[in-house]
Formats: C-alpha cells, sequence, structure tokens
C-alpha cells in the first residue's frame, strides 16, 4: 500500500526562492503543495489554481486562521521574512516562526527547511558574535532564531539553510520568477563600471542562483529526513548554499569581459581611499556595513552547491549568471 503523498508547506511562497521552489516541485514530485503568500497576484511560475496547490493568503503574523492546514503538513520550507522595520522583523523573523513550530503536528512533520542567512556564520558555520552586536534589525532577528531553533524540542528535524549572495530572474523583468535584489543590482553594478574597472579590492563572497537554492531544498524535502551527519554542529543541520568563492576582482573582471570595457592596472583599495568614496558616492552606512567593510572575507566550509547533493548547478559561474539574467553585453543598457 502506497503511503499518501507529501503536504508541503512553503512559506514566503510568491518570492523569487519560493517560486524556484514551488515549481521544481509541482514537477518533480507528487506532493500536495500548500504555498503561503500575501498576494497571489505576485505568484507567477505556478498556477495558483493547480489541482496540488492550496494558497494560504495572509501575513506570517496572521496564523490562526489557516490552523487547521498547518497541523496537516508533512514537510515545510520557511522562507519568508522581513527587514525594514525592527519590530515587523521581529515578530516574523522571530516570534512567527515559534508560533508556526508550535501550530505543528509532531506525529505528522518529518522535516523542517528554515531559511536564515549565511551572513550571521564564521568560515567554519558557527555564529557570529558580531551579528547579534552589530547586525541589522534582519540580521539580529535571524541569530536570535537561529539560537531558539537549536534548543527547540523539533530541533532534530531541522535543516538550517544559509543562501548567500542569492541570483535569479532578470534584469529586464522577463522572467515569470521575481527578480532577486542582487540580479537587479547588476543594471547599477554595470553603470559604475568605469570607476569600478579602475580599482582592487581584497574581498571575497560566494553567490547562488535561486533555482539551485531550489535543487537543494527538493532534494531535501523529497528524500528521507537524517539526524544532522556534519561534524561540528548542534541537532539542526547547517548548509551553506553557494559555489566557490569568488573575489571582488574576478567579478569586477567578469563585468568587464561581459560588456566588452577595457580594464586598466588598478589602485588597491587602501581603507582610507574606502572611507573617501563613502563620503563622496550616495552610500549610507551602517555599523553592520563597517564591519563588513573590516570583514570583507564572506566565505565559509563547507559550502553547498548541488554538487554536493549529485546535482548539477543551473548557474555554476558568474557567465551562467550573466547569461541566465539577461545582462545586455556591450555598451547598452
Amino acid at each position: 500500500m502506497s503511503s499518501a503523498p507529501a503536504r508541503i508547506l512553503i512559506t514566503g511562497a510568491s518570492g523569487c526562492v519560493g517560486q524556484h521552489i514551488a515549481k521544481q516541485l509541482l514537477e518533480q514530485s507528487d506532493a500536495e503543495l500548500l504555498l503561503w503568500l500575501r498576494d497571489p497576484a505576485k505568484l507567477t511560475a505556478v498556477p495558483s489554481n493547480h489541482p496540488r496547490i492550496t494558497l494560504l493568503v495572509s501575513d506570517l503574523r496572521e496564523q490562526q486562521a489557516h490552523a487547521d492546514e498547518l497541523a496537516t503538513v508533512t514537510r515545510v520550507i520557511h522562507t519568508a521574512t522581513a527587514w525594514g522595520d525592527p519590530e515587523r522583523a521581529q515578530q516574523v523573523n522571530v516570534v512567527a516562526v515559534k508560533e508556526l513550530l508550535g501550530r505543528l503536528d509532531p506525529k505528522k512533520l518529518e522535516q523542517v527547511i528554515y531559511f536564515s542567512t549565511a551572513s550571521i556564520l564564521n568560515r567554519d558555520l558557527q555564529l557570529l558574535s558580531e551579528a547579534e552586536a552589530y547586525g541589522t534589525e534582519y540580521i539580529q532577528t535571524k541569530a536570535i532564531c537561529l539560537g531558539q531553533l537549536e534548543q527547540h524540542p523539533l530541533a532534530n528535524r531541522c535543516v538550517a539553510i544559509f543562501p548567500t549572495l542569492v541570483f535569479g530572474g532578470r534584469v529586464d523583468g522577463a522572467s515569470p520568477f521575481p527578480t532577486s535584489y542582487l540580479t537587479a543590482g547588476l543594471r547599477d553594478a554595470c553603470r559604475y563600471l568605469w570607476l569600478a574597472r579602475c580599482l582592487r579590492a581584497d574581498a571575497s563572497f560566494h553567490f547562488i542562483h535561486a533555482a539551485d537554492i531550489a535543487q537543494v531544498c527538493c532534494h531535501l524535502a523529497l528524500n528521507p529526513h537524517q539526524a544532522n551527519p556534519e561534524a561540528g554542529q548542534g541537532a539542526v543541520r547547517r548548509l551553506v548554499l553557494g559555489q566557490p568563492a569568488v573575489s571582488v576582482n574576478q567579478t569586477v573582471a567578469e563585468l568587464c569581459r561581459w560588456r566588452g570595457v577595457w580594464r586598466p592596472p588598478g589602485i588597491p583599495l587602501w581603507n582610507w581611499l574606502i572611507q573617501l568614496l563613502i563620503k563622496i558616492l550616495p552610500i549610507e552606512m551602517n555599523e553592520w556595513d563597517r564591519f563588513s567593510i573590516r570583514q570583507r572575507h564572506f566565505v565559509h566550509d563547507p559550502i553547498s552547491p548541488p554538487e554536493r547533493f549529485g546535482m548539477t548547478s543551473h548557474a555554476a559561474t558568474l557567465e551562467a549568471v550573466f547569461e541566465d539574467a539577461g545582462l545586455p553585453r556591450r555598451g547598452a543598457l
């Protein structure tokens, strides 16, 4: 006798990552999908009237109306988040997560995939003390929530996902998927290329495409959950999703090649020069930004691209990212 299809709840389902996950699960499984979102009109990559899709329409802080549905889910992929308003960030990123976990039926629940951010972790995937000390309301609440999750009774059923810099959608908005903030920023990056090509910065980072985040999440959600196999971690498994680190200099060089822009010998970005550029350019800085400038290298080990799970990345290189984003070549924007 075959078991019933999984009932998978996806919060933040209208976002770039949420829609990639929903589409892949719809195509690769027979799971019933509960998509939690605030505005159904923003759901553009999957059909809202599909027989295996149920929409839960509300803010994450309004859970009572969905109590019956929440008690039936077997898997949760929690991508919803808030930033900008400290009070709302606390309510959505901390309080609502605790409430959601309390509404799940532990007899049915098999797994929770919780989305955080790699910015709160150090190289060894341990929590940065600076995250709570200097972080924005978004960073602080993500750090707080991770600490609470580690102590939760459901911790051994949780996988914490830490995306690095996320690309997704197209710069012209012509994709069925929403455009991520980073992909939207490629246009501005090209406009400042005349300056960036002349500078050299000692900094590095990881990136990941939303389609590749979805690949990993679908792999986790469609396979039996296991106790955390990662060395040096607690009950909650920590997976930093990213491609191998690239330097800022390499990124600028790739953009120059893509745009057909000559890159002259560069000027090192000494600290005094960084401070001068901050004053000259329209850049707003907070304490977390200043910490990030001091930190410079946001790299992690291990990282978990799709290849770690036997899959092939949709966009493993910057060139593939630019191509997928429809970034114009050579001049015109």
